[in-house]
């Protein structure tokens, strides 16, 4: 292959990968500096992805996931959840989600014993999705979609992303001075032990019923 077809080809390969842009709420981050922390390990994180996807496509895979296929938000019954994504999720519901969505929310949020998805799930569509959890983000399925019912993880463990360790550690690294970690020896050791995935919760062991009592009560005091 020439240069000048090997630059083309690259032009394209990169207009088909934008990079992940960092979600912005100036405003918020403003007042809530733990919030700037969150969104910049999301910025990682999703370069991370990125970059792990592009490696699995150079070798011919394809991304089977995509808008409106929520399977494994249905399925997953032991998705982690930090601290700090949590205040992160209970911020956006709580002060950013508006209109029928958020009604939506609430009233999903109050009935989560006839649940069996995520509960931000609404419409085969996540309604935090810009704070998402770094798991969710970092699942990824290739060749094709899942089917109803299916972990991908354990049935075809071969098509599932595998993310890029490095992104993954420099993320945790930036969320823990959040939990008091300041040192960066005392991080990157904790990191190493895996010390972090400690404080993570199962989301869907949470009483997400408080949530939508906040949501209320946020809305009265507006």
């Amino acid at each position: 292959m020439s240069n000048e077809a090997e630059n083309k080809q690259q032009k394209q390969t990169n207009a088909a990968y934008p990079a992940p842009q960092r979600v912005k709420f100036s405003s918020h981050e403003q007042r809530l500096p733990w919030l700037s922390t969150l969104m910049d390990a999301y910025l990682i994180t999703d370069q991370g992805i990125s970059e792990a996807i592009k490696r699995e496509e150079k070798q011919g895979k394809k991304l089977a996931c995509a808008r409106g296929c929520a399977t494994c938000c249905q399925s997953h019954e032991t998705i982690p959840v930090y601290p700090l994504e949590l205040m992160g999720m209970s911020w956006y519901a709580t002060e950013v989600l508006a209109g029928e969505l958020r009604e939506a929310l609430k009233t999903q949020l109050r009935n989560l014993e006839t649940l069996k998805s995520c509960p931000f799930l609404i419409d085969s569509a996540c309604s935090i999705h810009a704070v998402r959890p770094m798991a969710c983000r970092s699942f990824n399925v290739f060749n094709k979609q899942c089917e109803a019912g299916e972990d991908a993880y354990y049935t075809r463990r071969d098509d599932v992303l595998t993310p890029i360790k490095k992104y993954s550690d420099d993320a945790f690294d930036i969320m823990l001075p959040f939990y008091g970690v300041k040192n960066k020896t005392e991080r990157r050791k904790m990191i190493k032990a895996g010390g972090q995935h400690q404080m993570a919760k199962v989301m869907r062991e949470l009483n997400w019923s408080t949530l939508a009592d906040k949501m209320d009560i946020f809305e009265k005091n507006k």
